[in-house]
């Protein structure tokens, strides 16, 4: 049996509750999970003190916690955790802003990697805030960004995972970037 396979039948085994079940799909995908953390990182500012297991485990943790979800395949799983690993990012930055900002008690010396946060921040919330946007204006065009920029999967992917055909994703992805370019020049 290939992993493939063994993804999918423990994805039915953790829908119909069992937590281990859950625990052994994210083992094996774990890998895969770094690469998706990996490459959500390399677009946060310089100085950024969030690391890649970190947010692998934070995502992790989320992903343990999510009920009322029926898994369908291994890409689902994968672009939900790139959602989680996007979430967890907006907070980590709202954190530190709050710090900045004297959110906590002790007070902070600003710097420029502060500064860089914070306009980040704004980043980070305004890219978020177009996706949910996208998503009520055009829900596969939002599954589309989720499955290739945040879960990283190619095109033919993407394609089995929404069952389409290659060239649908392919004018959902352009028009999907265009859509989100022209929201966030605005």
């Amino acid at each position: 049996m290939d992993q493939t396979s063994d993804i999918t039948q423990l994805l039915a085994v953790a829908n119909d509750g069992d937590p281990e079940a859950m625990q052994a799909v994210l083992g094996l995908l774990y890998d895969r999970l770094r690469e998706i953390a990996h490459r959500q990182l390399a677009h946060e500012a310089e100085g950024h003190t969030l690391e890649t297991d970190g947010l692998v485990h934070e995502a992790y943790l989320r992903l343990l916690g999510v009920e009322r979800v029926q898994w369908r395949d291994r890409q689902h799983l994968l672009a939900t955790a790139a959602r989680m690993m996007r979430r967890v990012l907006i907070d980590y930055a709202d954190r530190r802003k709050a710090q900045k900002r004297g959110g906590g008690e002790v007070a902070v010396v600003l710097d420029e990697g502060l500064l860089a946060v914070e306009e980040h921040v704004d980043e980070l919330r305004a890219l978020d805030e177009a996706l949910e946007r996208l998503e009520a204006a055009n829900p596969r065009h939002s599954r589309v960004v989720e499955y290739r920029f945040f879960a990283g999967l190619s095109i033919e992917e993407t394609a089995e995972a929404l069952k389409l055909s290659p060239a649908t994703v392919k004018r959902d992805w352009i028009a999907a970037r265009a859509w989100l370019n022209r929201e966030l020049e605005s």
